[in-house]
């Protein structure tokens, strides 16, 4: 016997005996079955302290239960809810609720909730980033205490993966965009007579804005998404969730040495860029417009001010900086699956990108009211 119940007016008590286990299931279901719940509003359970309820037979008497609630009876618990059917509840995922349609004062205030709600997720994302940013800053100040912590060896894998191996590509871009814009300075440069003035032009815009700013936009594409999905795929893999179980700070390991290889590499590459775009501009002037290779560099002394080369290197460790601190982040957010892998790597190379141009416009500003 499993069941003892007792009917008092439209109440029904119940009081559980016995072991309520899954080898006891039919048993049990075939007494639950023969309960009439005919009439009742008021379902009294009561569970002494030596029967022994498993989820199994917690599952039937909740399923019993709930056709008693359908048929229009209260449940009670004298004793408490038992933790086998509080568990299975929290357990079964909730049945989505239909609201009513919105009245016209609610449906009249829901673009400002949908803006109250864009901003409140940007404000997050915000002090997420800024979060990210202060413990890599914490990170490398610990880590300046001593070489060890600073990884020499993974630094230098980073300096060569992200610098020596870009080189091709970063002087193939900065030749030929240097080739295009001496090309259309001169056809303009021309009509006027005045072709020595596109050695100044190429001159000011490879070292002052082309080569470091076309550098980082190939570096974001390449390396700043490469740091993405390396990093997002040990999410995937629970490599980082490791890193921590043994007690190593993942910042330490994965952030610090992708940043400061990139901080090193990209003032490399923004000068050999800078030396491409040079000669280039010097072969097209000698093609088109039969200017002598001396006659070339004399102009180029002339139209270089002291500061014009450094312009340009200094934007590039902070470029890097932008770029490698962008793709890490973005690859510590990768949760779940792949497709999130995929998103957040774009999301990665277009942030990377942006704040690149926006930092260099701040530059700009900054270098002109100085007036370097």
């Amino acid at each position: 016997m499993y069941l003892r119940s007792e009917r008092n007016g439209d109440s029904l008590e119940i009081e559980l005996a016995g072991s309520w286990r899954g080898p006891d299931l039919p048993a049990i279901e075939a007494e639950l079955g023969a309960t009439s719940l005919a009439g009742a509003r008021r379902v009294v359970v009561t569970i002494p302290a030596d029967v022994q309820l498993d989820l199994a037979g917690a599952w039937a008497l909740r399923g019993w239960l709930k056709q008693a609630e359908s048929a229009g009876a209260s449940i009670e618990y004298p004793g408490g809810k038992p933790g086998q059917v509080e568990l299975i509840e929290t357990s079964l995922p909730k049945g989505k609720k239909h609201p009513l349609p919105p009245t016209s004062s609610e449906s009249s205030f829901e673009p400002v909730s949908a803006l109250g709600k864009q901003v409140t997720r940007r404000i997050r994302a915000l002090q997420s980033a800024l979060a990210f940013v202060g413990q890599a800053f914490v990170t490398f100040l610990r880590a300046c205490t001593s070489v060890r912590r600073l990884r020499p060896a993974s630094i230098t894998r980073h300096v060569y993966e992200t610098g020596i191996t870009a080189i091709p590509i970063v002087s193939l871009i900065a030749f030929l965009i240097t080739l295009i814009i001496a090309y259309i300075a001169a056809q303009q440069a021309r009509e006027y007579g005045a072709e020595i003035f596109v050695v100044d032009i190429v001159t000011v815009g490879v070292l002052r804005e082309l080569g470091v700013l076309l550098t980082a936009i190939i570096v974001a594409g390449r390396s700043g998404s490469a740091f993405a999905a390396e990093i997002g795929a040990m999410k995937l893999n629970e490599e980082v969730d490791a890193l921590h179980a043994i007690g190593v700070e993942p910042h330490e390991v994965l952030i610090l040495p992708r940043v400061i290889g990139l901080v090193i590499a990209m003032p490399l590459l923004a000068v050999i860029a800078d030396f491409i775009g040079l000669t280039g501009g010097a072969l097209l002037c000698k093609w088109l417009l039969d200017m002598p290779l001396p006659l070339y560099l004399d102009r180029v002394q002339d139209a270089i001010a002291p500061t014009t080369f450094w312009v340009g290197i200094i934007k590039a460790p902070v470029f890097g900086l932008l770029i490698a601190l962008s793709g890490t982040y973005r690859g510590l957010q990768v949760r779940d699956s792949s497709r999130e892998l995929g998103r957040l790597t774009t999301v990665a190379v277009v942030q990377s990108i942006f704040l690149v141009i926006f930092a260099n416009a701040i530059f700009a500003i900054v270098f002109w009211q100085l007036d370097i």
